[in-house]
């Protein structure tokens, strides 16, 4: 108990104690009084109990009030810490001492909808998801009397669920049972054992073998050997990538309290943490994270609907707007002037699987599993559609990924080189993040075509140090729109004159530049 309280609790006694001795004087006078007198006395009673309550009313009013100025203080000083903790532009402390802080928030998105006007942009994009519907019918109406729903490419894109189904499970039960063990194993004889160098190395050889065979080598076998389709592949190599980038964490985390431990014995992550990770979406391990108070279910169902309503859309985009174009292109000469006409035809269907894309995955899926999981820090992405530069752009359109890439390689690797050569580190951690996506483009499509790495890695780059946060007007996101719709349509484009080129132009003899070289240069018909 607190001084303050001590003394608030001690006036009181005082003065009930004064109060009894007072009171009993006109007890003793009731019984030989007169009614009036009695009455009287009774009513000097009654304001004392009276004036007992409101002044005991009032103490413990004044010990809550203290115990709230208290609590407000200690989470004022709270909440400093964790702003000096988080990255903030202009912060003194070292780039690679900074630690991703979770707390509870919403989606930016779902705080935005509670705007009128907000809810209209909503609303303009379920109109357009409606208008391909009703087009769609109508055209089927027309030409065959009926509406026919045609769901052939969807069904083949997302063909062989139950490859992809037991290929996650054997992913997702490595990646449950053998990083944790060896963590444990490695954990329990580190402080005891006199040759950590040897077990520092069988450690690291050991996983090193298992990660590489389990996580790249096996999907990608599984994906070759049973010709698994695009989108299915897409899951498959995208899933390995994640299992493999959550197994690094809770090792990044959990091995230099090990290796900078006093005690002998260490607390070391528990399996029910382990596998919450696995699931919540963050690739930032910690032992708990904010969780909110129950599911709502009607906002899962939302969520879902919304990611299905998306995915119908960029089927729907796909197939009205690119596949009628591209399909016969092939058949045509190649000119600089059908190239060009081709990429601006592309540029509305791309921006439109781009928004959809963004919306579908990173809000409505990923609340969807936060909802679901009571996973409270909702912070998926940032408003990157307000970005004046490219490396805003970057680090705000998706911050589960750009969180991993920032704490545990761009941090690390400063580390390493003692917070020298930045721009280096940054170009390094560029080349590998588009690596990785030219990986599973290369993989799902099953041809080599580096578009995304070249517009990622090279024009990505350029436009990151040229367009930078130094570029603050409304004219710079007018740039960035500009750049990511044209960047869209290339992609759009160009995938898709190669997917057609290769069904066209299937390749004769299979030889190193055969396969590297893209056969929409020299498919003609």
């Amino acid at each position: 108990m607190t001084p303050t309280e001590e003394a608030s609790e001690t006036a009181v006694r005082q003065r009930n104690g004064i109060r009894t001795k007072e009171q009993a004087v006109p007890q003793q006078n009731v019984d030989a009084s007169s009614p009036n007198s009695n009455l009287s006395e009774w009513n000097r009673h009654m304001e004392g109990v009276k004036a007992e309550v409101v002044e005991e009313i009032s103490a413990q009013l004044k010990i809550l009030l203290d115990k709230a100025m208290k609590e407000a203080e200690q989470s004022y000083k709270n909440e400093d810490k964790t702003a000096k903790t988080t990255p903030q532009q202009g912060s003194q402390s070292p780039v690679f001492e900074r630690k991703k802080v979770f707390v509870h928030r919403a989606s930016l998105l779902d705080d935005l909808m509670e705007e009128e006007h907000f809810r209209s942009l909503y609303h303009m994009f379920v109109a357009v998801l409606c208008i391909f519907v009703i087009s769609t019918a109508a055209v089927d109406i027309i030409e065959h009397g009926r509406f026919v729903l045609k769901f052939d490419l969807l069904f083949y894109t997302f063909g062989q669920l139950d490859t992809v189904a037991w290929c996650w499970i054997c992913m997702f039960t490595y990646t449950l049972l053998i990083p944790y063990k060896t963590l444990h194993f490695w954990g329990s004889l580190y402080p005891k054992t006199k040759h950590k160098f040897l077990l520092n190395a069988f450690t690291s050889i050991f996983l090193l073998v298992c990660q590489t065979c389990v996580l790249f080598i096996f999907p990608v076998s599984v994906v070759r050997i049973y010709r698994v389709p695009p989108a299915s592949s897409f899951v498959v190599i995208l899933e390995s990538f994640r299992l493999f980038m959550k197994s690094y964490a809770i090792f990044r985390e959990s091995v230099p309290a090990v290796l900078h431990a006093e005690k002998k014995e260490i607390l070391l992550p528990k399996l029910s943490s382990y596998l919450y990770f696995l699931f919540c979406p963050t690739l930032i391990y910690r032992d708990s994270y904010p969780r909110t108070p129950k599911i709502r279910w009607n906002y899962v169902i939302k969520y879902f609907a919304q990611f299905l309503a998306c995915l119908f859309l960029n089927y729907y985009v796909m197939v009205h707007l690119c596949v009628p174009v591209f399909t016969n292109m092939s058949k045509q000469p190649f000119t600089i002037r059908t190239l060009v006409l081709s990429i601006f035809h592309a540029t509305l269907p791309g921006a439109l699987l781009l928004l959809s894309s963004f919306f579908g995955f990173l809000h409505s899926w990923m609340n969807a599993f936060a909802e679901m999981l009571r996973f409270a820090d909702r912070m998926f992405y940032k408003d990157w559609w307000n970005s004046t530069s490219f490396s805003n752009y970057y680090r705000t359109w998706n911050v589960i990924i750009h969180d991993w890439l920032y704490y545990y390689m761009y941090q690390d690797l400063l580390w390493l080189l003692k917070g020298r050569f930045r721009a280096g580190v940054l170009l390094a951690v560029f080349l590998l993040s588009a690596s990785v996506h030219e990986y599973a483009f290369t993989l799902s499509f099953g041809f080599f075509y580096p578009v995304m790495f070249c517009l990622f890695a090279i024009l990505g780059v350029c436009f990151n140090f040229v367009i930078n946060d130094k570029r603050t007007s409304p004219v710079y996101n007018v740039i960035v729109w500009t750049f990511l719709f044209l960047g869209q349509g290339i992609q759009v484009c160009l995938y898709c004159q190669e997917w057609y080129a290769q069904i066209h132009c299937p390749l004769k003899e299979k030889t190193f530049w055969g396969l590297v070289t893209p056969r929409s240069w020299s498919c003609h018909l």
